[in-house]
């Protein structure tokens, strides 16, 4: 081996072993386990352009962990591979329902898990993308904690939130579970209305519903990568995405959808980008209609991607990675020397 090229393993070890866990956080291995790759982070950070050339070099299969990419039909707002990337690449637990139909993180936990043993069963390398931290919890602590949803319940919490808004919403669970409003802020919706979903149901408090603090998944060794960029990078780039979608047709994607039922799933209807659109296409549609919804849309993914982050940084499993220190070649070096050397 050639001097370059022990200075550069020498390099990458010294890189990775920063973006390890203090030893005291690290999990235990008990022995080999099936690796699985996850690479999460928030809306336009690139998760999908290295997860392909992941893909491609370990003969991995791509896992989505996007809420919405669920859906069929959600392309361009989802920012979904085309069909042609997934006849190059297999893609898993996109396009399972139509938009009218409810989807939940139980349904999804279930495909997910099942999905993941077909590929592992086949030989190849599973890999985890996207930027649902619930669905990816659900992966790595089990299916979600509390009552199943009660459609009733959760209808009459949903109108409670239109007439009120998530302030008021909020402060309804800080008074009922303190403890539990602390882990949410009063922008998270859906969790506000499954948190108060959750106490009337079962009479409990959410924070009763203690999660593990160890990954409860033990069959595989989940390599959790959460790739970031600084704060203003990202809302260039989260910019430049939101025109591209416009660009490639979204309003016309939002009218097809509207005209398929999106306003009756009002999680699909409230989705990033979804919601701004319906809001402009039930205004004038005038010159100032458009700048407002070309605003609130950026700064709607902006806050999303915001909420992304501080998600992931709650969870001391994940390695951080700043693209803009690290750049997307070294770190992909790292993923893959990291996958090849983990036990």
């Amino acid at each position: 081996m050639g001097e370059s090229s022990i200075l550069q393993k020498k390099s990458l070890q010294e890189l990775l072993s920063k973006m390890y866990l203090p030893l005291s956080q690290k999990i235990p291995l008990l022995g080999p386990k099936k690796k699985v790759i996850v690479l999460a982070g928030p809306t336009g950070v690139g998760k999908t352009e290295l997860s392909l050339k992941l893909a491609h070099i370990l003969g991995g299969e791509i896992l989505s962990a996007d809420s919405m990419q669920v859906y069929r039909g959600m392309d361009i707002g989802t920012a979904k591979v085309s069909k042609k990337v997934r006849e190059d690449v297999p893609h898993h637990l996109l396009d399972i329902v139509d938009v009218h139909e409810p989807f939940n993180v139980a349904t999804y936990f279930s495909m997910a898990t099942k999905a993941l043993d077909e590929i592992v069963s086949r030989g190849n390398v599973p890999i985890f993308v996207g930027g649902s931290g619930f669905y990816i919890q659900s992966i790595l602590y089990g299916p979600p904690l509390g009552p199943k949803s009660d459609p009733k319940v959760r209808k009459q919490l949903e109108k409670k939130m239109e007439a009120l808004g998530c302030s008021a919403m909020y402060e309804q669970v800080q008074l009922l579970d303190p403890e539990y409003a602390k882990t949410i802020t009063e922008n998270d919706r859906h969790k506000i209305i499954r948190a108060l979903e959750i106490m009337t149901i079962s009479e409990k408090k959410v924070s009763e519903f203690k999660r593990p603090l160890q990954i409860k998944n033990d069959t595989y060794n989940f390599r959790l990568w959460c790739m970031h960029y600084p704060l203003e990078t990202l809302y260039h780039r989260i910019e430049k995405r939101c025109v591209e979608m416009l660009d490639q047709g979204f309003i016309d994607e939002v009218k097809r959808m509207k005209s398929l039922g999106l306003e009756q799933n009002s999680l699909a209807a409230k989705a990033i980008g979804y919601k701004e659109a319906l809001e402009f296409l039930s205004s004038l549609q005038e010159k100032e209609d458009w700048e407002w919804f070309l605003y609130s849309f950026i700064r709607a993914s902006r806050r999303y991607a915001k909420r992304q982050c501080t998600w992931f940084r709650k969870d001391p499993h994940f390695r951080w990675v700043n693209l803009e220190k690290t750049g997307k070649e070294r770190f992909m070096e790292c993923v893959l020397q990291d996958y090849e050397q983990s036990m």
